[in-house]
């Protein structure tokens, strides 16, 4: 995982995330409220929100809450590579 923007945006973080064959990430569930959207550039993701199973690949993009517990899974046989974008939950002023 990396992030994308050089300073950080109130509310916003960017990351690109490479996956190795046959690996996964966890994803830490954010604040509530949170909406995380994810892209594949390259290859296949398979992204595991509360049990329920997305399949993308080059080209696709969901978004979900971002409050759920999720992860990510490679299950091609090369590298995988996705964008992540949250947009985190308004904190009550």
């Amino acid at each position: 995982m990396r992030k994308l923007l050089p300073d950080p945006i109130r509310g916003l973080d960017m990351e690109r995330m490479e996956i190795p064959a046959g690996s996964h990430l966890v994803g830490i569930p954010h604040s509530r409220g949170t909406r995380e959207y994810l892209t594949c550039e390259r290859g296949q993701i398979e992204l595991v929100i509360a049990g329920e199973t997305y399949e993308l690949e080059a080209g696709d993009v969901v978004v979900f809450r971002g409050d759920q517990r999720h992860s990510y899974v490679n299950p091609g046989p090369g590298v995988a590579v996705g964008y992540s974008m949250v947009t985190l939950a308004p904190v009550p002023d």
